[in-house]
């Protein structure tokens, strides 16, 4: 990303009066919008370099390989939830939402005092992407852009690889208003405590069952990528800690685990199914959390609720329930709205939830690293 070294900093008024306007691009992963859409979705997902670390052709021939081979299972699961992803609708509602919230209190911090503030979305893998995005963002001419994952911890494979692709989009369309990348919020407090208030009522009704098992749930990664320095799975970690603190459960049952995987490398763990069939060993009921999730989508709707409650009636599981993701919940919301407020109000082009590098030295792959 340090690649493409965006301004720093944006005029607090503009020549002919016209109030500064800020565009908000929310990064998200995509997904396919019909069947026939499932194959050029995974070829882009695998030709992606942050994800197959290969050099092209060798790239391209593996991505072509493992799309044409995935294609018709992916294709099955998506048929269970209506033969698409409904990810671009869940994020077209938070798009709204976070752009009423920050429309209903412009002045919230003086430095976006006045500002006109527009969001829109950029999919990583299918529609709409940078490119399509970027174009819309030019002609709306900026003052200010700020990106914002939709991915609450910040990884190589999907906010870097998002603002890599972005920065080149923007320059290709001739977009040059300075850009400023919200990197990560792990533990901000609006979507820790969103988290804490869907986990709450379920977590009551599982209690009839035995005392509960937290599995915070995020989505796995080779332990290669983590070797080499992201910082994904220390943040992780702390997004469950804050969320299990925030619960304020006396002597709560948690686990951090991972899902997903796939390939033959050996990935992060503990896994999420193993630690359901351990739950059924222990004959305790428990709730998974998608807390790297926070919009609905396959692993949550499909892997989650269909594959993992029948793996959990197999492994003798009491009680199963799968907490929603933090969607468009009004303090998840408010806590983005304040994020935006914040990465407005600051000159640095790269920042984290709190203004500045959250992650450990030991991290190359954290973006406040290259700075």
């Amino acid at each position: 990303m340090s690649q493409h070294p965006p301004q720093t900093s944006a005029p607090h008024s503009v020549p002919g009066g016209r109030p500064r306007r800020v565009a908000v691009v929310l990064f998200n992963l995509g997904g396919p919008d019909a069947p026939e859409s499932v194959r050029p979705f995974l070829f882009n997902l695998f030709a992606d370099p942050a994800i197959i670390r290969l050099p092209n052709p060798f790239r391209y021939l593996i991505a072509s390989l493992i799309s044409g081979r995935r294609a018709k299972p992916a294709a099955e699961i998506y048929a269970q939830i209506g033969g698409k992803s409904p990810l671009l609708e869940n994020t077209e509602a938070q798009a709204a939402a976070l752009e009423a919230a920050l429309g209903a209190d412009p002045g919230a911090d003086p430095a976006a005092d006045g500002a006109e503030t527009k969001v829109f979305i950029a999919m990583r893998y299918w529609h709409p992407m940078s490119a399509e995005t970027a174009a819309r963002v030019k002609a709306y001419d900026p003052d200010l852009v700020v990106l914002l994952p939709l991915y609450p911890q910040f990884s190589t494979t999907t906010t870097a690889s998002s603002a890599k692709v972005w920065h080149e989009t923007a320059k290709t369309v001739g977009l040059t208003a300075p850009t400023r990348l919200l990197c990560c919020y792990p533990t901000q407090a609006g979507f820790i405590d969103a988290s804490a208030d869907l986990i709450r009522p379920l977590y009551e009704v599982a209690k009839a069952h035995g005392t509960p098992r937290v599995l915070f749930s995020a989505h796995g990664l080779p332990k290669k990528v983590v070797a080499g320095g992201d910082p994904y799975q220390w943040q992780c970690e702390r997004t469950a800690e804050s969320i299990a603190a925030a619960l304020g459960i006396d002597h709560l049952d948690w686990v951090n685990c991972y899902q997903s995987r796939v390939g033959p490398m050996e990935w992060i763990g503990p896994s999420t199914d193993a630690e359901i069939r351990r739950a059924g060993q222990d004959g305790v009921p428990i709730l998974v959390v998608p807390m790297a999730f926070v919009s609905e989508h396959s692993e949550t709707l499909v892997e989650i609720e269909i594959e993992y409650r029948h793996l959990a009636k197999e492994a003798g599981v009491p009680h199963f329930t799968r907490v929603p993701t933090v969607g468009v919940h009004p303090g998840f919301i408010d806590g983005l709205a304040r994020l935006v407020r914040q990465t407005v109000a600051g000159k640095a082009p790269i920042c984290a939830q709190n203004g500045d590098r959250i992650c450990p030295s030991n991290f190359p792959g954290c973006p406040q690293a290259r700075r």
